[in-house]
């Protein structure tokens, strides 16, 4: 396929590209459209895990790595055992993601993945013109993955940042429960921020052991070393380990309002588009619906962001990211709070699916003064 002229053009084959591609290959009702998925990213390297926790197998089972029926959340007053009942926690490798993706959406004779850096975009009245460096594609719909300019530069919104190193160890000795991960656990923070130790055991030899934390800004690295370094020690009481795989990360927890810099022939997605769960930073299962909600919006004739959006958690999140980035400190505590609860009501409250007695019974459970202060702060940003 030679044709720079397309119905859809993808720009960016990350999480939400190549799913939103994926869902474009697997229904039949788009057989006949010209679809572009352009990325200077070859993406044959792991350079990250993505986890989520879900009730029933999904199309992505067979890459999934490891599953777990249990996990412990732990502050420095307690320890939470928590089965996770009819859920399960899953995590896939990113490579095994980007290859499980490209396999089945090259076998379609309508989509073609094309390597170029796109430059710039500019909209007409009847075309999307994208402009790379190694060509000019045109499209009547543009789904663009690149972040608004207007993110980077000053604002009034919050932002806390998710940004963490992880290191997968591998020791001659079992050490692991492989059965059961740790969500959180805080005995081993950096001062007063909110930052805990993250651990998805593969085996009794092997896990991936990440130093997280939730704030308004990123660290040396020697900070998340010394942390991993000391939890290997002090908790696993390990002095010899290969490090297997390092990784790092960063990813915006943020109230910015990306859903304002959609246009009617240019649909924002993924990071760009406000997909990753602004109070949690989790993004994998959130992007599935996401594109779900797309696909059968395109397909009805609708706007392709309709219901894409529900206010009352975006109201949610920008109070809770306000408590966080004011008074950091807090993370341990509100978190402790919210894993108390029972963890059908945490996962379906996070997976934006809860009913208002869930919800009122969550943010009753994680009361605390400042959430009035940062109440009234919102809405102050929002309305005035």
């Amino acid at each position: 396929m030679s044709n720079t002229n397309f119905d859809y053009i993808i720009i960016g084959s990350g999480l939400a590209g190549l799913q939103l591609a994926l869902a474009f290959a697997e229904d039949h009702y788009f057989a006949n459209y010209k679809i572009a998925l352009i990325d200077f990213d070859k993406k044959n390297k792991n350079d990250r895990t993505w986890s989520f926790w879900e009730k029933h197998p999904s199309k992505f089972e067979a890459i999934v790595s490891k599953t777990w029926g249990k996990t412990q959340f732990i502050s420095s007053e307690k320890k939470l055992e928590i089965p996770l009942q009819d859920y399960q926690y899953k995590t896939i490798k990113a490579v095994d993601f980007y290859n499980y993706c490209k396999n089945r959406i090259s076998e379609q004779d309508n989509i073609q993945i094309i390597e170029d850096f796109i430059e710039e975009v500019r909209e007409s009245d009847t075309l999307v013109e994208v402009m790379g460096k190694n060509g000019l594609y045109h499209a009547k719909h543009v789904f663009d993955s690149r972040i608004p300019k207007a993110f980077f530069q000053k604002h009034n919104y919050i932002l806390l940042i998710q940004h963490f190193k992880g290191w997968m160890i591998e020791s001659k000795q079992p050490v692991f429960d492989d059965s059961n991960f740790t969500m959180m656990d805080y005995r081993y923070k950096y001062k007063n921020t909110t930052s805990f130790i993250y651990v998805l055991p593969f085996s009794a030899n092997k896990a991936l052991i990440e130093f997280t934390f939730f704030s308004p800004h990123t660290v040396e690295n020697s900070i998340y070393e010394n942390h991993l370094k000391s939890y290997i020690s002090k908790e696993l009481q390990l002095s010899e380990y290969d490090i297997l795989e390092e990784e790092y990360g960063e990813i915006p927890m943020s109230a910015f309002p990306f859903q304002d810099y959609h246009t009617s022939k240019i649909t924002k997605i993924g990071t760009a588009g406000g997909w990753v769960k602004a109070s949690s930073g989790y993004a994998f299962k959130n992007s599935q619906k996401k594109v779900k909600t797309l696909i059968e919006n395109i397909k009805k004739g609708n706007m392709t962001t309709r219901n894409l959006y529900m206010k009352k958690y975006q109201f949610y999140d920008d109070i809770f990211l306000d408590v966080l980035y004011h008074n950091n400190d807090l993370g341990e505590q509100l978190f402790t709070k919210f894993y108390s609860n029972p963890i059908q009501n945490g996962f379906q409250f996070l997976d934006e699916a809860s009913s208002l007695a869930q919800d009122i019974k969550i943010i009753r459970s994680l009361y605390h003064p400042q959430f009035l202060v940062s109440f009234f702060r919102v809405l102050k940003r929002k309305f005035f």
